[in-house]
């Protein structure tokens, strides 16, 4: 089987890309990266605030468009497929032999045309730009009090000129360098299945806490690379449980609710028992509202549609608020009843 011009490229750059990626996580684990790594293990660990190196290898995966198109079906129907093609054409006047000399040139045709547009050294760069320039979009939209998830820098500015000026990516850093970030991130890219030029895109963060966080999304490139940002702002940026606020002078902590941040429960009064289970208690309206003033991207969480579940057999209605959003259940039936425990 004859292999396509890409390959060649291919193998040549895997050991680029493999060799960065081991040697990146070897100086992570380092000692002498460690000893001066402080503060970036530090945020790795204890705060959710996440430092990646800029530089984001893609690795060109299997063409699963070409999979698909010569697995999809089975032989026999390959076979009648290319048999009917060819009947159609000798019905229009031409013989046998020029018609399979037509569909090979047709077909040769469009392996040139997908072998021109995947060629080059381009396509990571393009992904990493846009997932950069989108997961910035996204903090542009929100506007977070503090951005969890950045791309830091850790060499000098200079040095970066210069490897911009003679074409190169940032590849190489010291264990000085790697002690200033949380970890690396790097992906790998596919055509799609469809053949209709959407791309399956993975990315994978490695911290130095050891911590893995992988995302996927399938689409055109906007939509893939855009898919991906968002889950990722959403992993970094959203409120963890536990989180510590201040609210009015004092510490408030989201405990959270039995099992999982947020939980549902039939009745007021199941909800105070779960949270004292975990020596804690249902938020007051106030806090309830103060903490989604806050909203889901600075450590509160946001009140949306839902009603929530106070203490004394009450609810609190957010859409409800003529006279007074605090209620009785039953002025809300149907609804779910959301809960979450403070300390």
């Amino acid at each position: 089987m004859r292999l396509p011009k890409e390959f060649p490229f291919i193998f040549r750059m895997l050991p680029y890309f493999i060799g960065n990626i081991l040697a990146l996580l070897a100086c992570m684990v380092s000692p002498a990266a460690g000893a001066g790594a402080s503060t970036a293990a530090g945020v790795a660990a204890g705060v959710t605030d996440v430092a990646l190196w800029p530089t984001i290898p893609f690795m060109r995966g299997q063409d699963l468009c070409a999979y698909e198109d010569a697995y999809g079906r089975s032989r026999i129907a390959l076979m009648r497929g290319m048999t009917r093609e060819i009947k159609e054409l000798v019905m229009l006047g031409g013989y046998a032999k020029e018609a399979v000399e037509a569909l090979q040139l047709i077909d040769g045709l469009i392996d040139k045309n997908r072998r021109l547009a995947s060629a080059g050294m381009g396509m990571d760069v393009t992904l990493e730009g846009a997932l950069k320039a989108a997961i910035d979009q996204l903090y542009r939209q929100l506007q977070p009090r503090q951005i969890r998830l950045r791309f830091v820098n850790p060499g000098s500015v200079s040095g970066l000129l210069h490897e911009l000026k003679e074409l190169k990516r940032r590849g190489t850093l010291d264990p000085v360098q790697l002690s200033r970030i949380s970890g690396i991130a790097w992906g790998t890219y596919a055509l799609a299945p469809g053949c209709k030029g959407g791309i399956l895109l993975t990315l994978h963060v490695e911290l130095r806490s050891g911590e893995t966080r992988n995302f996927s999304a399938t689409g055109s490139l906007e939509q893939a690379v855009g898919s991906v940002a968002v889950q990722m702002v959403r992993a970094y940026q959203a409120t963890k449980f536990p989180s510590t606020v201040n609210i009015n002078g004092k510490s408030l902590t989201l405990i959270g609710a039995p099992g999982t941040p947020v939980s549902h429960s039939p009745s007021p009064q199941l909800a105070e028992r779960a949270c004292a289970s975990l020596k804690a208690r249902l938020p007051t309206q106030e806090e309830y509202e103060q903490l989604a003033i806050l909203g889901d991207w600075n450590g509160g969480v946001s009140l949306s549609h839902d009603v929530w579940t106070l203490a004394g057999g009450l609810v609190l209605a957010p859409d409800l608020r003529n006279p007074s959003p605090v209620r009785k259940p039953e002025s809300v039936p149907g609804e779910d009843l959301h809960f979450y425990c403070v300390r």
